[in-house]
């Protein structure tokens, strides 16, 4: 591999040269290649290079067909290989991974059109890959036990052999299971509650191995921002276990779709406490000759511990649109969580004097220390006068307390944006009105560089847009009926976004009702693994794509998405994350409901003109839509020259 595709003189800046490459690419060689000449990318380049030359922040929007990731990429690499350490691309979600490096992506046509041999690895999160253990719960279970048995099987032979390996490759990714619907994979997908540190098979677990291979990447490592979040919030963790940080160093980080991350900060930095892995662990410590009193303290964290998620479990509800419930804290359940954390303190002391008779094994002794540090920090944040967010899930695993802090931003302040690198966010939509003032305070910046180009297309030309009208609020059925009327017009060739799952599944229900269900063929998000049902929407070209997650990133060029149906206004749900940011804020609906609803709403329909030569039509549904502040906003974020009808 050459180290630059270009001659690199030491006596002159670096970031110049490759920025005059970079230009000669965008003025000579891609249109050499067949690809049009674009002012808008020629001047996102020019924009980059004042953010790689200074090692600063920079909010990089720019609209459909602009080209940006070709600008961002060869910069990247360009960078990566001038100070020896990959770059980092961090995507929204894993399918916008799957296309970024699919065969016909972006990174193998720079590759294909520059002569270049690019390095680019996947760093996918641990819960794209199987969890041994849970594989072989899932063989021994009584749902769809063949099936697991037969992955079991087919896995390579190493992974069944106790002998040394003499050679080995990544394995278990959710994408090598397409067929299997979210349910089936969450039986046999790796979770949080999963203690990977003394699994005894973790040597030869697929994402121990994909860790060890993307690692190696010379140019480029491709995330999640989930997992990039992952990375920093556990780096300090992991090196004081022993282990290696989830990412290695690097040189720079892209954020695609960047007005997704502190979604996906928030995520990370979240503590889920469950009871029944709470007492599986402390009961590995009356496993050894112990003293009583130590057995006592077990037992009584493990009474405590059931008794207040029953407490929990009973004052929660449903928070509708929401996957998440609400509690009803109350003076009495607060007492419950104080009485715990004085309950673990009981069992911390007494470990104190147990370490000093050797008795327990030393690593089963710092598992259990590291998990009631945990516990205990987790707990402590309902003792600040600003209480964290939290709610309960509930799944096979019973129920789960989250618990998110409030602090995300000086997170992202402290260990993210004082480093002094190149970072640059990069998206269609990352201003709201025209100011990136929204992100910057939402992610905590003080500054960064900015600029913003739109796109290319004429869009009055190739788009319409109906609001049909929803004065009388409709009901299901008849919204249901409404859709498959732009269906018919349409022939299919739709993707339908919702904003929650459960919109999603009402839809379902209803339209299998329809007349004409048996004329179309729907995919249904979460019926397969994602970047197989948008490869089945695309090749099935009168098909119908239902999506939750597929507002952002989704590249389907061509006949195959000429319509685009929003379900419902995408404003955020009244679940507690949003109910704490709109607490906090002095116009909740202009400061925090809109905001997010019009960035995504603008990337919503950013998914129907991808090149063009692409036309179709924007539906826009919304009980909403009846407040003429909100139909005024929305109207105002049509592409121009667009009207709404």
């Amino acid at each position: 591999m050459n180290k630059y595709p270009f001659d690199f003189d030491p006596k002159q800046p670096f970031i110049q040269q490759a920025s005059d490459w970079i230009a000669d690419v965008f003025y000579e060689k891609l249109p050499d290649a067949g690809f049009e000449i674009r002012d808008e990318q020629i001047y996102m380049a020019f924009q980059l290079e004042r953010a790689f030359a200074d090692k600063q922040t920079i909010f990089a929007e720019a609209g459909v067909g602009t080209g940006k990731t070709f600008v961002y990429l060869l910069y990247a690499i360009s960078y990566a290989r001038y100070t020896r350490k990959p770059a980092i691309i961090a995507c929204a979600d894993e399918s916008l991974i799957e296309q970024l490096v699919k065969p016909e992506g972006d990174i193998a046509k720079l590759a294909r059109y520059l002569d270049l041999t690019i390095d680019a690895r996947l760093g996918k999160s641990a819960d794209q890959y199987i969890c041994l253990n849970k594989l072989d719960v899932a063989r021994n279970g009584q749902d769809d036990a063949e099936l697991y048995d037969s992955i079991y099987r087919e896995l390579p032979s190493f992974v069944h052999k106790p002998d040394s390996m003499q050679s080995f490759h990544p394995y278990g990714n959710r994408k090598e299971y397409p067929n299997l619907n979210d349910d089936q994979w969450n039986e046999l997908g790796w979770d949080v509650f999963q203690d990977c540190l003394v699994c005894d098979v973790r040597h030869r677990c697929g994402q121990t191995l994909s860790r060890d291979h993307y690692r190696k990447a010379v140019d480029v490592i491709i995330c999640s921002h989930d997992f990039y979040m992952e990375h920093i919030w556990t780096y300090e963790a992991r090196k004081r276990e022993g282990q290696l940080p989830l990412l290695p160093e690097y040189s720079s980080v892209v954020f695609d779709e960047g007005h997704l991350l502190e979604t996906a900060a928030q995520q990370a930095l979240t503590y889920k406490l469950n009871h029944a892995v709470f007492e599986g662990i402390v009961l590995r410590l009356l496993q050894e000759e112990i003293r009583e009193s130590l057995a006592v303290a077990v037992e009584d964290a493990i009474s405590q511990s059931e008794y207040l998620f029953k407490m929990i479990n009973k004052d929660s509800r449903k928070v509708p649109a929401s996957d998440r419930k609400e509690i009803i804290w109350s003076d009495e359940l607060i007492r419950e969580i104080n009485r715990l954390q004085d309950t673990l303190s009981v069992i911390e002391e007494e470990l104190v004097f147990e370490s000093g008779l050797y008795t327990i094994d030393t690593y089963q002794l710092k598992i259990v220390e590291e998990h009631l540090e945990m516990i205990q920090f987790a707990l402590s944040l309902f003792k600040k006068e600003d209480k964290p967010i939290s709610w309960v899930s509930q799944d096979k695993e019973g129920t789960t307390l989250v618990i998110m802090p409030k602090w995300v931003k000086e997170v992202l302040k402290e260990q993210v944006f004082s480093r002094k690198m190149p970072i640059v966010f990069s998206s269609a939509t990352l201003s709201v009105n025209g100011s990136f003032e929204y992100m910057m305070d939402i992610l905590g910046m003080d500054r960064s560089l900015s600029f913003s180009v739109p796109s290319p297309y004429d869009y009055d030309e190739k788009m319409t847009v109906a609001l049909p009208q929803t004065s009388a609020l409709l009901t299901l059925k008849d919204k249901v009926k409404e859709t498959y009327g732009f269906l018919k017009k349409s022939g299919g060739k739709t993707l339908i976004l919702f904003p929650s799952l459960e919109q999603l599944e009402q839809f379902k229900e209803e339209s299998n009702k329809h007349e004409d269900a048996a004329a179309y063929t729907f995919y249904y998000e979460g019926s397969s693994e994602i970047s197989y049902l948008i490869e089945q929407f695309q090749n099935d070209e009168a098909s119908i794509l239902c999506a939750v997650t597929l507002w952002e990133g989704l590249d389907i060029p061509g006949p195959s998405l000429s319509q685009v149906i929003v379900w419902e206004l995408p404003f955020p749900p009244n679940d507690p994350v949003f109910a704490a940011r709109r607490n906090d804020a002095d116009q909740p609906f202009e400061q925090v409901d809109m905001p997010y609803m019009l960035l995504r709403l603008r990337q919503g329909i950013g998914r129907l003109i991808r090149t063009r030569e692409d036309s179709g039509n924007i539906v826009i549904f919304g009980e909403k839509m009846n407040d003429s502040y909100v139909r005024e906003q929305v109207e105002s974020i049509m592409p121009t020259g667009v009207t709404a009808s």
